[in-house]
């Protein structure tokens, strides 16, 4: 048991799931929330409100000083390896887990010391206010998943366990070897599918973050991040462009996983501002106005990508008319020219060299009008000779949000070409030992 514990990788998550959800600060949420959570939280609020009304002031101040947190550093580093409660609540944890335990043991209750220990932990943190108004509605999903989960698997015994006997009494001989093969096969798809969840690594173009205190080092610090939306987006317009093409259903829904994928990488970024503003030093308060454009940019650039793969989506799985070659030939030239925008925008912030922008900044004439373009000649097929409502509609939809996400695109690489000085070097935090 003390082996498991150590080694299992399985052990581990079941009790990251239970820290996360205690944790004192903020954390990763891993749970998204529900109709039920929010209604508990809100009926709790309202509780709470009424309480407050009737309990004097003097007496709530006297409460909240015992609640009262130390300054808590803003490094990200320093959050990351900061534990999850004091001592103090592990030390509860520990001890009302076990006295109960011990008192269902020495009643003969068949009871699951997981689950005591878990419930344990979420009554402390309850009652440590750890589930404060940013995570209460997260927390409190998570403890209802959990639940859920153990009367799910319950009946979900039950029933499978009446099926197998049933299955071996009608033909033992038979059913009995298919019933392990099976078995074997579930056990070896729940192994290694948990095997390559626990052992997700940091993708190459996957967003990242860090800390910096300077407009110069955010700029430098940032290169990687939009290289890689820029990347990805690049693939994602092409893959629409293609799906459409080829109506491919397959290709466009995983491409509508990749931007979603892509799109929660930048408001994960977006959720580490309020860090990131804390970490500035007075002189460098202008990065945090520096980074919060760009973010907006990414954001905006993300929304125009996921329209776009959605629309081209919704479209093919209707099973509308195909686009005419002519509507599919000026796509595929639209695609080439931002292909070649984003690739040299890619070598320009893979090698650092901002001074590239300001040339990409003068080219971008030639893709607006390039685009226009075809939305003239789109006007003109449809006054003309265009049938379908659905092929118009979805022909406008791609080419004005193609200008919208090149205008994001230019947008940002302004504000780097406005900000960017050479002569400053990159200015980061430096931890003291």
């Amino acid at each position: 048991m003390v082996l498991t514990l150590w080694f299992s990788k399985k052990a581990k998550t079941v009790a990251e799931t239970e820290i996360k959800l205690s944790s004192q600060g903020d954390t990763s949420e891993k749970f998204e929330p529900n109709a039920l959570s929010r209604a508990v939280v809100k009926g709790t609020s309202f509780l709470s409100i009424a309480i407050d009304s009737i309990v004097p002031k003097t007496i709530q101040d006297k409460i909240s000083l015992s609640f009262e947190k130390p300054t808590e550093s803003s490094s990200k580093a320093a959050r990351a390896d900061a534990p999850a409660f004091d001592m103090i609540r592990a030390s509860v944890n520990l001890m009302v887990a076990g006295v109960l335990i011990a008192i269902a043991t020495s009643m003969k209750l068949p009871l699951s010391t997981t689950y005591v220990t878990f419930m344990v932990a979420m009554g402390t943190s309850f009652a440590d206010r750890a589930w404060g108004r940013e995570s209460a509605v997260y927390r409190v999903a998570g403890v209802l998943n959990v639940i859920g989960g153990w009367f799910g698997t319950a009946i979900g015994a039950f029933v499978a366990s009446g099926i197998v006997v049933f299955l071996i009494n009608w033909n033992p001989m038979v059913m009995t070897p298919i019933l392990l093969l099976v078995t074997v096969i579930l056990l070896y798809r729940n192994y290694s599918s948990h095997k390559k969840s626990t052992n997700k690594t940091i993708e190459e173009d996957s967003l990242t973050t860090s800390d910096i205190s300077s407009v110069q080092g955010v700029i430098h610090e940032s290169a990687k991040n939009i290289s890689s939306v820029v990347k990805r987006g690049n693939k994602i317009y092409t893959n629409a462009i293609k799906g459409l093409a080829k109506q491919d259903s397959s290709l466009l829904k995983k491409n509508k996983k990749q931007v979603k994928k892509l799109a929660d990488e930048v408001d994960s970024l977006r959720d580490n501002i309020f860090y990131f503003i804390k970490n500035l030093d007075e002189s460098s308060v202008s990065a945090s106005s520096f980074y919060i454009n760009i973010l907006g940019y990414l954001q905006d650039m993300t929304q125009s990508l996921e329209y776009i793969s959605k629309t081209s989506h919704k479209h093919i799985n209707n099973n509308h008319k195909n686009l005419k070659f002519s509507q599919v030939k000026e796509l595929k030239e639209v695609d080439d020219a931002v292909e070649l925008l984003f690739v040299d925008i890619k070598g320009a912030f893979d090698s650092r060299s901002f001074e590239q922008i300001g040339a990409i900044l003068n080219s971008k004439k030639e893709v607006f009008d390039l685009v226009t373009s075809k939305i003239s000649k789109q006007v003109a097929r449809t006054r003309s000779e265009e049938s379908s409502p659905k092929n118009t509609t979805l022909y406008f939809s791609l080419l004005l949000e193609t200008k919208d996400l090149l205008t994001a695109t230019m947008n940002l690489l302004q504000e780097y070409h406005d900000a960017h000085d050479s002569s400053v070097a990159p200015a980061t935090i430096t931890t003291e030992d």
